[in-house]
């Protein structure tokens, strides 16, 4: 199976670092021009990858700023919703959550997808055509091993949010699912959650993985390009787990 991406114009959310990285080379290797988008702008390797990528900076939690790259871009065949995580925040008893601590893993996760959708979405109904893929994770499938509320709800949230908006688009061409990564070392955030895990720990994680190995970006972003693909143009609403095993 060949895909390609040849004169496709591509928005990846989230695009500095980790997973983001590795959707933003994928594409740009397959022949697309990809936007790639994040507040951490400096971080967007754009030397080290093959391909047109053009770095810009976004907030998503601000409509003007992402309004403002969706225009740069002009046109959309591909939105990839990549940004979110947990905020650099730990888990806490629920008593002791702060509203706002809430409301910042919320908006990164949840209301950011719903802005770029938002935004390319009449770009996508007038062409008659396009993909959204978010990366949601296992968390949004069943619990969050963060042990963060906020990052959980927001996960499905996400998930419920691709199914309803792929009714709306698809009379128009489009279709709109999610990649649920399982736990991957891609972060700071995540790395600083796998380093208090014993060694004892980690390598239980790891044999209990079917694949006996962690994933890496290049393992979702393969999942990415077959759903943005024509492949899958009769795929929609649909979440694929990206997670080396069964999900249980």
């Amino acid at each position: 199976m060949q895909i390609a991406f040849d004169g496709k114009s591509v928005l990846v959310i989230g695009a500095a670092r980790g997973i983001g990285r590795g959707i933003v080379e994928a594409f740009a290797k397959r022949g697309a021009t990809v936007w790639a988008g994040d507040i951490l702008v400096g971080e967007i390797a754009v030397g080290a990858t093959a391909g047109d990528v053009r770095p810009v900076r976004v907030d998503v939690t601000d409509p003007q700023s992402i309004d403002a790259m969706v225009a740069a871009a002009d046109s959309v065949d591909v939105l990839v919703y990549v940004a979110g995580g947990v905020r650099g925040q730990v888990p806490k008893p629920i008593e002791e959550v702060a509203p706002d601590d809430w409301r910042a893993i919320v908006d990164a996760n949840l209301t950011g997808a719903f802005l770029c959708a938002r935004a390319v979405a009449p770009l996508m109904k007038k062409a008659r055509r396009g993909r959204i893929v978010t990366i949601s994770s296992r968390a949004g499938l069943a619990t969050s091993l963060t042990g963060i509320q906020s990052y959980a709800s927001s996960k499905h949230g996400q998930i419920g949010f691709v199914k309803q908006l792929s009714l709306e688009m698809g009379p128009f061409g489009v279709t709109v699912n999610s990649v649920a990564p399982g736990f991957l070392r891609t972060s700071p955030d995540y790395e600083r959650q796998w380093a208090t895990y014993s060694e004892k720990k980690q390598k239980s994680f790891v044999e209990h993985i079917a694949m006996h190995r962690m994933g890496t970006p290049e393992d979702i972003a393969h999942a990415v390009l077959f759903l943005a693909s024509d492949y899958a143009s009769w795929i929609t609403g649909q979440v694929l787990p990206v997670t080396g095993s069964p999900i249980a």
